[in-house]
């Protein structure tokens, strides 16, 4: 049966995989199972924020050492950029195993790649269905069935440059924006779409291309989409509960409503087996695998009643001061800050908030 590993490592550096390469080494990691690698690296997180190319470039070279070029392509490679505040620059690398573990219910992982998305498509229906394409296949590979066994989708999508624009109205085709960051949200947007409706929890039929990045009503509360200049198409990682998979990790999520609201992560982490009061302790901490968030300043400035200035501030992107402050937030819940938080959640959980999930070791015994 397939079995499902999450390492958690340590980085000094967006080109530092010596911890990847120590546990290839030793065994902990075989190569050849390895479905995606998830990366917080130091960076703007914005357009030209290439530390997430040299970073993808560093992973890419590691695994050629150890697979065929052609496999090493295979593994989705998601970086997203921007460490702020006391967030852990680290790698999650996700692998496929075969055995004989625990009976399922278990973790279990997907992937999928699509073809590099047209200019004019970007921010638009047509990439919103690319992407729900692509979730269907992840989730068929993880051998999930039911949308609701759907914890986590991670997508990271390409964005807009002047180039990538210029090209496609060379071709007579008009793109959704000229504005290469304001790309990034739209796309960032589209994909989610496309994770909602690829679960149920959007109509197809009922969306039109002027709700995305607009209507925040509209959202998946288990889409992840990250943009970057590094890729042309979508990598698609899909997490999730099958009982076909076997082994001791679990998956659960959940959907803050704002900036703060870290009851419902609470909540899972009850779910899962974990005490519902106070910080984790150590023995606790020890079982928490992943904590993987999205963060979002509210688009009416304001968080519970208070004005913020997360979107007044000309210096630093909104998606900075939001990635900080969800990082913070969940740190002092589960008791460190080795997280992956990505910002620019546009219907990615509701505005202001965005989904979280949790992937935990069952094997260990309830302690501290």
């Amino acid at each position: 049966m397939p079995i499902a590993k999450v390492h958690r490592i340590s980085a000094a550096a967006p080109d530092d995989v010596s911890g990847i390469e120590a546990a290839i080494a030793a065994g902990r990691i075989d190569p050849k199972g390895v479905v995606a690698v998830l990366g917080k690296t130091e960076g703007n997180g914005l357009v030209n924020d290439y530390a997430r190319g040299y970073a993808a470039f560093a992973l890419n070279l590691m695994f050629q050492r150890h697979l065929p070029a052609d496999a090493a392509a295979r593994i989705c490679l998601v970086m997203s950029g921007g460490t702020e505040g006391g967030m852990a620059p680290h790698w999650t690398v996700f692998e496929r195993a075969e055995g004989d573990g625990a009976k399922g219910p278990a973790l279990a992982l997907g992937r999928a790649h699509t073809a590099a998305l047209p200019g004019e498509h970007l921010g638009r229906l047509a990439q919103v269905d690319m992407v729900a394409d692509a979730v269907r296949v992840a989730m068929q590979e993880a051998a999930i069935t039911d949308p609701a066994a759907v914890h986590f989708v991670q997508v990271k999508c390409p964005l807009l440059t002047v180039a990538r624009a210029a090209e496609a109205e060379a071709r007579g085709a008009g793109v959704s924006t000229k504005d290469t960051l304001k790309s990034m949200g739209l796309s960032r947007a589209a994909s989610a779409l496309g994770v909602a409706v690829a679960l149920g929890e959007t109509d197809r039929a009922r969306l039109h291309d002027l709700q995305i990045g607009n209507d925040w009503a509209l959202y998946s509360g288990r889409a992840s989409c990250s943009a970057g200049v590094e890729l042309l198409g979508h990598e698609v990682v899909v997490m999730g509960m099958s009982p076909v998979w076997s082994g001791p990790l679990a998956v659960d999520h959940a959907v803050m409503a704002d900036a703060i609201d870290v009851e419902p992560v609470r909540a899972a982490l009850g779910r899962l087996g974990f005490p519902s009061n106070g910080q984790l302790s150590a023995a606790h901490r020890g079982r928490l695998a992943a904590v993987l968030a999205k963060a979002e300043a509210s688009h009416d400035g304001r968080l519970r009643g208070f004005r913020h200035t997360m979107l007044d501030d000309s210096d630093i992107s909104s998606t900075r001061h939001a990635r900080a402050f969800v990082c913070g937030a969940l740190a002092g819940l589960v008791g460190h800050a080795e997280i992956y938080v990505s910002g620019g959640a546009e219907h990615q959980g509701p505005d202001g908030g965005g989904p979280v999930a949790l992937i935990v070791d069952r094997s260990v015994g309830a302690a501290g």
